[in-house]
């Protein structure tokens, strides 16, 4: 992306209000890695700053700068410059993938195939210090399954206790691929709860709302919210969310709503406004019972469909949310149980105490 690019998407957000009338907003930059262009970052940042105090903007002082990283270059100067800069409104999220195996997997330097782990893991202190309460987010595909449990409890012993975990949502899973992925979500939930993990950590594999039929209410909410953020590529088009950019399309053409120049079109947005659950989902799924937690992506619904429309639900990823829901029962009843028979315990030894007491 250009300055000039940059800029003028600035200016058409805080020139058109009616648009955006958010109390506050997240300025996201994602790639790639954003990182690379920092000097560009900060020029923009800036820009955004100066602009929203100029205008007496009711976002001044009410936004976040939001950035993935792959955590390459995290501890150059630079990055920590902008960083230090920054420090009251800006949020890092740094991509560990779990164990030094599972994270090399799909993470390889371009010219030499090597593994970036070691490159990444020896930067995860410095962003702790900096962010105490950091999450990572991973993302499980088919061959990622037999490290699930490994690299969960991996990444809490570097110290990061929140992780945000997910499977793909394209069709990429194998026959038995739900059976071995239960059967490691109930081997990290043994661990999680022997050994008293839960007290200070949390994976989003297991949820105490999932695995149960819609509620009648709120049953017919959409999962997704794509139409409901602006997203804008180097060109200066805009998009409903970045999976409906070219680039992250198999066989689709982009679904472009506007751009810097001529705005918004509400027509081409509209569709994605309108969205519900019942309007792209099968009965079957409606009625599931088991329906709660199932997520989908809405450019993957496109992109997977048979014809350009986002109407249509994928469910590639059924029998996953199934063996997750059976695993997460298995955490919670093992977990209510542990509890129980601590709470006995604790109250036989008050008893025991109070007998002494007397006795006394």
């Amino acid at each position: 992306m250009t300055w000039d690019v940059a800029k003028t998407a600035i200016d058409y957000i805080l020139d058109n209000e009616q648009d955006f009338q958010e109390d506050s907003v997240i300025w996201e930059f994602i790639g790639g890695e954003p990182f690379l262009e920092i000097d560009l970052i900060d020029r923009i940042c800036d820009y955004i700053k100066l602009e929203l105090y100029k205008r007496e903007h009711r976002w001044f002082n009410n936004y976040k700068l939001a950035f993935t990283t792959n955590g390459l270059n995290y501890q150059t100067d630079k990055v920590q410059n902008f960083i230090e800069k920054n420090k009251s409104h800006i949020h890092v999220t740094i991509t560990i993938d779990g164990t030094k195996q599972k994270h090399n997997i799909n993470r390889v330097y371009k010219q030499s195939n090597k593994g970036s782990y070691d490159d990444v893991v020896k930067n995860i202190p410095l962003w702790l210090a900096q962010f105490p309460n950091a999450t990572t987010k991973v993302t499980i595909s088919s061959e990622d399954i037999p490290y699930i449990a490994e690299s969960v409890l991996h990444i809490y012993e570097l110290g990061i206790q929140t992780i945000h975990i997910n499977c793909v949502f394209e069709n990429v899973f194998k026959i038995n691929d739900d059976i071995l992925f239960e059967e490691q979500l109930m081997q990290l939930a043994d661990t999680i709860i022997d050994n008293n993990l839960y007290k200070n950590t949390s994976c989003s594999f297991f949820d105490e709302t999932i695995g149960k039929p819609l509620d009648p209410i709120k049953r017919n909410n959409n999962w997704c919210g794509a139409g409901r953020m602006l997203s804008i590529d180097a060109a200066g088009n805009f998009y409903p969310c970045t999976r409906f950019a070219q680039y992250s399309l198999r066989d689709k053409k982009a679904w472009i709503i506007g751009n810097i120049h001529d705005g918004i079109d509400k027509n081409k947005l509209r569709p994605f406004l309108t969205l519900d659950r019942c309007t792209q989902s099968t009965q079957e799924c409606i009625d599931c019972e088991v329906a709660s937690g199932c997520a989908w992506c809405q450019g993957e619904n496109y992109d997977a469909t048979d014809t350009p429309t986002i109407y249509q639900r994928s469910t590639a990823i059924c029998k996953m949310h199934k063996a997750r829901v059976r695993a997460n029962n298995y955490y919670w009843n093992k977990l209510f149980r542990k509890l129980e028979l601590e709470g006995r315990r604790e109250e036989f030894e008050r008893n025991k105490k109070n007998v002494k007491t007397e006795i006394c």
